[in-house]
C-alpha cells in the first residue's frame, strides 16, 4: 500500500538454478527474441534476481536453461538488460582474469577486446546502444558468448590454465584468488 491507499505491485524475487559446466544447455545457441511481453519481462527479472543472488556481474538466459538471446550485465550499479544483442564494433586488446557462474571455483586469464560497442533491444523492443571497456566490456563479451554457446574456457589452450579460487587454497596456506564471476 502506498501512502494514498493504493496497492503497489511487488514481484516476488525469483532466483533460478544456474546451469553448470557439463549441462548441454550451456552450448545451445540462443534463439532470437521476437515477443516482448510478460515471458521476456519475467525472464529478464529472473536473470537479474539470480545474478544478484549469486553474486555475479552478468548472466545469460542459457545459464538458467532458457535458449533465448537475452542477458543482463550489472557494473557499477548500472543494470543493462540486453535482448538480441550484437557487437557492432570493438577496439584494442585486454588480458585479465575471468570467471563464470556456470564454472564455479575457477578463473583464468582470457584475452578479449578492450572496448566493445553493442546494439541490442530493451525489454520493450526498443533499440539501445551500450559501449563498454574494463569490466563492463569484458562482461558484455562474456555474456554475448553465452548466447552463442561459447564459454570463456574455449579461449584457453589447456584446462591447466584454470586457477582454483576455492577456500581449500587458503586452508593450505595459499591465498585464494578473489575475482567476481562475470556470468
Amino acid at each position: 500500500m502506498t501512502s494514498r491507499g493504493l496497492s503497489v505491485y511487488s514481484r516476488a524475487m525469483s532466483v533460478r538454478p544456474i546451469v553448470l559446466l557439463g549441462d548441454s544447455r550451456l552450448r545451445l545457441k540462443g534463439e532470437t527474441v521476437d515477443s516482448f511481453g510478460r515471458y521476456l519481462h519475467e525472464l529478464l527479472d529472473d536473470l537479474t534476481d539470480t545474478v544478484r543472488n549469486a553474486p555475479g556481474v552478468g548472466l545469460a538466459a542459457p545459464q538458467i536453461g532458457e535458449a533465448k538471446r537475452a542477458c543482463v550485465v550489472e557494473v557499477d550499479g548500472q543494470l543493462h538488460e540486453l535482448v538480441n544483442p550484437r557487437i557492432v564494433r570493438s577496439d584494442g586488446e585486454d588480458r585479465d582474469l575471468e570467471g563464470c557462474l556456470s564454472i564455479p571455483g575457477y578463473v583464468a586469464y582470457v584475452t578479449r577486446r578492450e572496448k566493445v560497442w553493442v546494439v541490442a533491444q530493451n525489454r520493450l523492443g526498443r533499440k539501445i546502444k551500450v559501449a563498454g571497456s574494463g569490466l563492463l566490456g569484458r562482461a558484455l563479451q562474456h555474456e554475448l558468448d553465452h548466447l552463442d554457446g561459447k564459454l570463456y574456457i574455449d579461449y584457453l589452450d589447456s584446462m591447466d590454465e584454470l586457477i582454483a579460487t576455492s577456500e581449500d587454497e587458503e586452508e593450505e596456506g595459499r591465498p585464494a584468488t578473489a575475482r567476481t564471476p562475470v556470468g
